[in-house]
């Protein structure tokens, strides 16, 4: 079964300055599955931005295909576009943009007063996503009362709101602080797979992109590299469940045969061979992360 969520296919945007033509996505392909916490990552002018805004309906592609919860997004007018976003979309943005003169429930109820919702059912379901992200306290705060991560999780009640199918979330921890931007940043994990939330995030952050279900790397408008993190997190975590339990599958056969010194040492061979496999996954982990700095490093020279 399809449980594709986003559909990009063959995605270009070609801006003309001059006489010269700049390829800000350049033939670009990939698909996000359906509660996914997607990261897309890259540095400055890499393209992320311009792809989010397409995969948000903000910008026209050049060429290619956008398919948006069944629905080709790149054939749709403005009108169109604005209805889909209200239905099918929620946004967490870098600066917030929370109305200064509303209070919390105020501004996560705002959207949907677009939607037609009744003012009870509003406010009944902003105070919901409010105790969701952990602001039962501070709902009756204006945003001036509040601090920078407290807004921002007012911002993801916003966005949760309306009960979108896709969260896009903009460098959602630019503005914060290092505590506050992981508070928020395993907030936004906890709330993809607890609700089962598609999100799709662009950062230039490798580390926060690691937390990510799928990291979609993109340099000079091109897809370099797509790692599929929850897969290869499942897989570790079978490994290692798989040893721990042959390992006390050898111990209990020693303790309830009273088995000699061959088994113990079959035993303490198996406990050596489940640490020396946690051993180079972490130096698997540190080639990674040393291969994508390097990476950036390049795009940076390069550009």
């Amino acid at each position: 079964m399809d449980n594709s969520v986003i559909k990009v296919k063959d995605l270009y945007k070609i801006y003309t300055i001059g006489t010269n033509k700049v390829r800000a996505l350049n033939g670009v392909d990939f698909t996000i599955r359906r509660g996914e916490f997607c990261c897309i990552v890259g540095t400055s002018g890499s393209g992320k931005s311009t792809l989010l805004n397409m995969l948000a309906g903000l910008e026209k592609p050049t060429k290619g295909e956008v398919v948006i919860a069944g629905e080709h997004i790149e054939k749709k007018n403005e009108s169109q576009l604005v209805q889909f976003r209200q239905e099918h979309v929620g946004f967490i943005f870098q600066s917030y943009n929370l109305m200064p003169n509303m209070d919390a429930i105020e501004n996560v109820a705002m959207p949907l007063i677009f939607q037609g919702v009744g003012r009870k059912e509003r406010k009944e379901r902003a105070i919901e996503m409010l105790k969701l992200v952990g602001l039962s306290k501070y709902m009756d705060h204006r945003p001036g009362q509040m601090s920078g991560g407290q807004q921002q999780r007012v911002g993801i009640a916003r966005a949760l709101v309306v009960n979108p199918e896709i969260v896009f979330a903009d460098e959602p921890t630019g503005n914060l602080d290092s505590r506050t931007t992981m508070e928020v940043l395993k907030l936004i994990q906890k709330i993809s797979r607890e609700k089962n939330q598609t999100m799709v995030m662009v950062t230039h952050d490798n580390n926060l992109a690691s937390y990510g279900d799928r990291i979609i790397r993109i340099s000079d408008g091109k897809i370099i590299k797509i790692t599929d993190n929850a897969k290869r997190k499942k897989e570790e975590a079978a490994a290692k469940k798989a040893a721990e339990t042959a390992k006390k599958n050898i111990w209990d056969e020693v303790e309830e045969t009273g088995a000699g010194e061959a088994k113990k040492t079959k035993a303490e061979e198996a406990e050596t061979k489940g640490t020396k496999a946690e051993e180079v996954k972490i130096e698997e982990t540190k080639e990674i992360k040393a291969e994508e700095k390097k990476e950036d490093k390049k795009s940076v020279k390069e550009n």
